[in-house]
C-alpha cells in the first residue's frame, strides 16, 4: 500500500483505540501513539452506557465487558433522587455497565492489537506540518524527536489536545467555576444500590465497581470555587460524607482520590484539512452521568468508517465533512445537557432544593419524560437529520437490534465496518445492486419489527449503524435506483470492498 494510506492517531485511550480497530476493520492500518507507558489504573470514567454497548456489539466484541461489568438497571440525572429506568429501553442492553474506565482500554487494547494496531506508548506527539495530501507528524520518544508521514492525523488526545492547538482549532466555552470530588474507596457499611442523597450540606452518590470497591462522587457548598483547595484527602472526602449523610459507610483504603471540574468547551471545528479531532479533544465538559468517555467511542465510530472508506478509495474526501456535521451537535448537546446538570448539582438555596423535587417527582410521574431523558442519557437517541426533509422519517436514526424470520442472527451482527447493509424486507424480491461496492445485502422478513419498521420494504444501515435510506416502496426497480442514489450521495464508489487488516506501515 503506498505511503499516504498510513494514518496516525495521538492518543491511545478508548477512544483512539476504538479509532484503530475500526480503520482495520476497514482496510487501513493505524499508528496510535500514546504518551502513558501502561494503563493509567486511575480509572476517569466507570459507566459504559446502551449505546456503547451496541456499538460493541455490532463488532462482536461486547461478551468481554459484559463478563466483567456490573449491570444497573438505570442512571441518574444530576443526583437526583428518582433515578431513570433503562429496562425499556428498545436495546439488548437496557442497563448500564459499571467497569473502570482502565480495564476498558486493556479490553479495547487486546482488540486493536489482534487486528494488526501498532501501538506505541512512551511516545508524544508535538506538532506537525501539513501539505495538500500529507501530514508530517513530530513525535518524541524515548530515542528523540522523530517524525511520521501520514495521510491523517487524529487528535484522540484529550482536553489539552496538542493536535488541536497544532491545528489552530479555537476550543471556546467556559472556565471551570465548579469542583466536584470523588474517590475510589473500601466500604465496610455500604448504602443500597442506586444511593444517591443531596441536601443543604451537598450532594453525593455511591457506585459500585467490579472490584469490590465502590465510587463515592460529590459537590459541596465549598465545591463552587476557582481556587484549587489541594489534593483531595480520605479526611476531607470522609467528612464531606458525613456532612450529607450523616455517615462515612466505613470507608478505608482509598486506591483514587480526585477532583474535578466544570470546564465546558467544544472545539469550534472537528475537521481543518487532514487533521480531525475526536473525544475529550473535541469536547470538555463536566462528568455528570458519566457520558464523557461514550462520546469519545461514538465520535470514533463515526468517524472510523468515514476515514476508511476515504482511504481505500470506496469513497470520496467530501465523506468527511458529514464527520464535524454529524458529530458537532452531538458536542453542543453534551455540553448543554452537562451545564443543565451541573445547575442542579452546585446550588443549595431552598429554591434549588424545590426545583430538584419538582424535577425529582416529573421522573417518577411521567414515564415519558423520564424514558426521553433516558435515551439522551444513553446515547440511544442521537440522530442524524438528513439534508432531504423529504427522507423517510427512520432516515439518520439509529437502527435497532432488529430481528429477522427464522433467523437467530439479530441486525447488531450483520453490520460490518467496510461496508453498508441493504435490507431486502419484501420476501421473494432480491436486489440487483450486489456490486455495487462497499455494499453487503440480506434479504428476509423483520419479526416483529417495531411500529416504525413495520412498513419499511428496504433499508440502507451505515457502517456505524444509522439508517442511510429507508423506503416504504413495493416496486424493486424503482428501490434499487434509490438504493444506488443514496449511496451516490453518501460518496460512496470507486474500488471494490477492501479485506479488512493491517496495511503495510511506511
Amino acid at each position: 500500500m503506498e505511503q499516504d494510506q498510513h494514518l496516525v492517531i495521538a492518543g491511545g485511550g478508548p477512544v483512539g483505540l476504538w479509532l484503530a480497530a475500526e480503520l482495520l476493520r476497514g482496510g487501513v492500518a493505524a499508528t496510535v501513539i500514546e504518551q502513558r507507558q501502561e494503563v493509567d489504573q486511575r480509572s476517569k470514567a466507570l459507566t459504559v452506557h446502551p449505546r456503547t454497548l451496541e456499538v460493541l456489539a455490532s463488532r462482536g466484541v461486547h461478551h468481554a465487558f459484559l463478563d466483567e461489568g456490573l449491570r444497573i438497571p438505570g442512571g441518574h440525572f444530576a443526583m437526583l433522587e428518582d433515578r431513570l429506568d433503562f429496562r425499556d429501553l428498545d436495546t439488548p442492553f437496557p442497563f448500564t455497565l459499571a467497569l473502570p474506565q482502565a480495564r476498558t482500554e486493556e479490553l479495547l487494547e487486546v482488540e486493536a492489537v489482534a487486528l494488526g494496531a501498532r501501538i506505541v506508548r512512551g511516545h508524544r506527539v508535538t506538532g506537525f506540518s501539513e501539505t495538500v495530501d500529507r501530514v508530517t507528524v513530530r513525535a518524541v520518544g524515548t530515542d528523540g524527536p522523530y517524525e511520521l508521514s501520514a495521510a491523517w492525523l487524529v487528535g484522540c488526545d484529550g482536553s489539552r489536545n496538542t493536535v488541536r492547538t497544532a491545528a489552530g482549532i479555537d476550543f471556546p466555552g467556559t472556565p471551570s467555576t465548579v469542583l466536584g470530588w470523588l474517590g475510589d474507596v473500601t466500604l465496610e457499611d455500604p448504602p443500597r444500590p442506586g444511593f444517591s442523597a443531596f441536601g443543604p450540606e451537598g450532594g453525593l452518590l455511591v457506585a459500585p465497581m467490579p472490584d469490590g470497591r465502590y465510587r463515592i462522587v460529590g459537590v459541596s457548598p465549598d465545591s463552587l470555587t476557582t481556587n484549587w483547595p489541594g489534593d483531595l484527602t480520605l479526611d476531607e472526602l470522609r467528612a464531606k460524607a458525613v456532612a450529607v449523610t450523616g455517615g462515612d459507610f466505613g470507608m478505608r483504603d482509598p486506591v483514587w482520590l480526585s477532583r474535578f471540574g466544570n470546564a465546558t468547551r467544544l472545539a469550534s471545528r472537528y475537521r481543518r484539512g487532514r487533521v480531525l479531532l475526536a473525544g475529550d479533544a473535541a469536547h470538555q465538559h463536566f462528568p455528570a452521568g458519566g457520558v464523557g468517555m461514550n462520546v469519545g467511542i461514538q465520535d470514533a465510530h463515526n468517524l472510523g468508517w468515514k476515514l476508511a472508506a476515504t482511504l481505500t478509495g470506496r469513497a470520496d474526501d467530501g465523506l468527511l465533512d458529514t464527520y464535524h456535521d454529524e458529530r458537532h451537535p452531538v458536542g453542543a448537546q453534551l455540553a448543554e445537557h452537562s451545564r443543565a446538570q451541573t445547575a442542579l448539582v452546585a446550588a443549595f438555596t431552598p429554591e434549588n432544593l424545590g426545583l430538584r423535587s419538582f424535577l425529582s417527582a416529573m421522573i417518577a410521574a411521567r414515564p415519558a419524560f423520564s424514558r426521553d431523558l433516558a435515551e439522551r442519557l444513553s446515547g440511544l437517541a442521537v440522530s442524524y437529520p438528513p439534508a432531504d426533509p423529504a427522507a423517510h422519517p427512520l432516515t439518520g436514526t439509529r437502527a435497532p437490534d432488529l430481528a429477522f424470520t427464522g433467523s437467530g442472527r439479530g441486525l447488531f451482527t450483520r453490520l460490518r465496518a467496510d461496508a453498508h447493509l441493504l435490507l431486502v424486507l419484501t420476501p421473494g424480491q432480491a436486489a440487483t445492486v450486489s456490486q455495487q461496492p462497499g455494499l453487503a445485502i440480506h434479504s428476509g422478513s423483520l419479526h416483529r419489527p417495531p411500529a416504525e419498521w413495520a412498513q419499511v420494504r428496504a433499508a440502507l444501515i451505515r457502517p456505524d449503524g444509522h439508517v442511510a435510506w429507508a423506503s416504504t416502496a413495493a416496486d424493486a426497480a424503482a428501490r434499487d435506483a434509490a438504493v444506488r442514489q443514496a449511496l451516490s450521495a453518501i460518496g460512496l464508489g470507486g474500488a471494490p470492498v477492501a479485506a479488512a487488516g493491517a496495511l503495510p506501515l511506511s
